[in-house]
This record gives structure tokens, sequence and C-alpha cells, in this order.
């Protein structure tokens, strides 16, 4: 199967930056049948719900709460995604889950997430 692995969370002051990473690896007939690929996250009390996601051809698409904040980007090559994180918001602080689909929306994958801390 495809296993994703987060990095690039931790504690940062408001207004500050972070940049997740999420790199796919395992089959890779499976790795090369990814499409999209995207961040998720879940508020407290919250159901999961998508932060920003990028096709295989470089669309993509924002949650309202994110754009001209956040950057989605990917690496073909590397079969990596990136989420840089600009003006963070206390109310951003959450678990950010990468996932990867084989058609360009939805999910089939994901990884276990990583943290994202913003102090007031």
């Amino acid at each position: 199967q495809v296993q994703l692995v987060e990095s690039g969370g931790g504690l940062v002051q408001a207004g500050g930056s972070l940049r997740l990473s999420c790199a796919a690896s395992g089959r890779i007939d499976k790795i090369d049948r990814i499409n999209a690929m995207g961040w998720w996250t879940q508020f407290p009390g919250k159901r999961r719900e998508l932060v920003a996601a990028i096709t295989r051809d470089g669309r993509t698409n924002y949650a309202d709460f994110v754009k001209g904040r956040f950057t989605i980007s990917r690496d073909n090559a590397k079969n990596t995604v990136y989420l840089q994180m600009n003006s963070l918001k206390p109310e951003d602080t959450a678990v950010y889950y990468c996932t990867a689909a084989e058609l360009p929306y939805g999910v089939d994958y994901w990884g276990l997430g990583t943290q994202v801390t913003v102090s007031s």
C-alpha cells in the first residue's frame, strides 16, 4: 500500500510560519497512480475538513479560512507535498493530516498527522 509520513509541525507564535512536508512511500505501482495530494485538519469537536489539495498537474483547491495565508505545492519526482503556512493564528491550532488519492479529488490514504500549535 501507500504510507504517508508528515513532518514540520510544531509550536509557533501567532503571525509566524511553518512548512509541513509529507512524503509518500510504499508500492511503486500504487504511488504512480496517486493524483491528488492534500492536507486536512480536525479542529476540536469538529469533523475532519479539507485545508488544501493539489492535483498531479498542479491544480489547487483551498479552504476559505486559509486562502491568502497557506500555499500547497508538490514535487512529483519526490512524491512529496508541502504546505507553507504563513500568518498563523491561534485558531489554526490542530492536527494536520496528509492525504493522497488516485482520483483528482477525494482521499484514499491518510497520514498519521502532525500537530500544529499556534500561541497567542
